[in-house]
């Protein structure tokens, strides 16, 4: 097949999962052409039958944002109609999946089809705003096929949206390079001392991802045990938790790492791996942790609990529960068998349950499905 595929390049689950997606894809024979406004940051090595087209942005006075959903369109309609695609695979409603309706009646043709797969704020936030929901209802409805990353995801759109379109649960999967190397040692003597066991915590330091929690969980984790914590990402809460960081005294404690494109080295030296969000439609970096056999402390929000196991991968609680959260670091950290456990468990989980191999050939089922109508 000649597939094209449209995600954010950036850092966020979505474009992840899209970038490898399409690498899996390449890896099987299939043509794949990557249309966004940058090159995904996981594309970052030259792979055969796969192809990268650029947006560009017209920036004109009249403009005060650049109409990117509009030149997106464009693109889509250029290389649908010249590289003959058979689907366009969108990730993210918005603005993708409206654009890609527009290319389609922009080049006036069905000879092609549009999925859309919702990975989750573009249908729990933006999507069910007012001021999107009108369109981000129709660009889904207008879709050939509409995939989502979890059953929690579908159920909520279907709940939200009023739809009575069927929507198909293909879960996001480990990425091709990931398992578990031998840590280094140099790394880990970087940030910890013999003894102290690494937490990690990885994502958009966005609100939801409730950043400032981690701050007090460790704090409360420190009056026992000796802990050391690598926050991996950047964004609009990060200032917040440093503050706190600094207020508390915890600066030699915690470690803000910023953005980084590869997250093996980090992973191959954590013991435990933290993620208190609001909510998840999936959890994708929790995952990712999963399959390096690292015990993860989630909230039990949205699609965690489908890939985080209560009891068996790690623990999950309620959003908000910091003392929960505390307890099961400190018991995790006293108890060296039963985290070894509960790590051979989550790397056998993921593996099992989330391997590319298993899930990737679902998408290549269901865009067979699609094409044939």
């Amino acid at each position: 097949m000649k597939i094209g595929i449209t995600c954010y390049p950036t850092y966020g689950g979505s474009g992840v999962i899209a970038t490898e997606l399409g690498k899996k894809l390449a890896h099987f024979g299939h043509e794949v052409h990557f249309i966004s406004y940058a090159l995904p940051y996981r594309l970052n090595e030259f792979t055969t039958n796969i192809y990268f087209h650029e947006v560009e942005v017209l920036k004109y006075p009249l403009f005060e944002y650049p109409p990117y959903s509009l030149s997106l369109a464009t693109k889509m309609a250029e290389v649908i109609e010249f590289q003959k695609l058979d689907l366009l695979h969108v990730h993210y409603a918005i603005p993708h999946a409206t654009s890609a309706f527009l290319a389609s009646r922009i080049i006036q043709s069905d000879s092609f089809k549009i999925i859309t797969t919702l990975h989750g704020t573009d249908i729990t936030l933006v999507g069910s705003d007012p001021s999107f929901l009108p369109i981000t209802k129709f660009s889904i409805e207008q879709s050939d096929g509409v995939t989502a990353v979890s059953n929690f995801l579908r159920d909520e759109t279907i709940r939200a949206f009023d739809l009575q379109k069927s929507i198909e649960v293909i879960p996001n999967f480990v990425p091709l390079n990931l398992g578990r190397p031998h840590p280094l040692p140099e790394l880990r003597n970087r940030y910890a001392d013999s003894g102290e066991t690494v937490i990690t915590h990885i994502s958009n330091f966005r609100p939801l991802k409730r950043i400032t929690d981690i701050i007090e969980i460790v704090r409360k984790v420190l009056k026992k045990q000796a802990v050391k914590v690598l926050m991996v990402g950047d964004g609009p809460e990060r200032y917040q938790a440093e503050d706190l960081c600094r207020k508390y005294n915890m600066c030699d404690k915690i470690f803000f790492l910023g953005k980084q494109e590869s997250i093996s080295d980090i992973l191959s030296i954590t013991d435990l791996f933290l993620l208190p969000s609001a909510t998840e439609s999936f959890g994708l970096a929790a995952l990712e942790a999963l399959a390096f056999g690292i015990p993860c402390i989630t909230t039990n929000a949205g699609g965690l609990p489908e890939v985080n196991v209560n009891g068996e991968t790690g623990f999950t609680f309620d959003v908000g529960d910091i003392d929960g959260m505390a307890e099961a670091i400190v018991q995790l950290c006293g108890d060296e068998t039963l985290a070894k456990k509960m790590g051979e468990n989550a790397a056998d989980h993921a593996h099992r349950s989330f391997a590319s191999d298993q899930i990737v050939p679902k998408y290549i089922n269901y865009y067979q499905k699609i094409l044939r109508g």
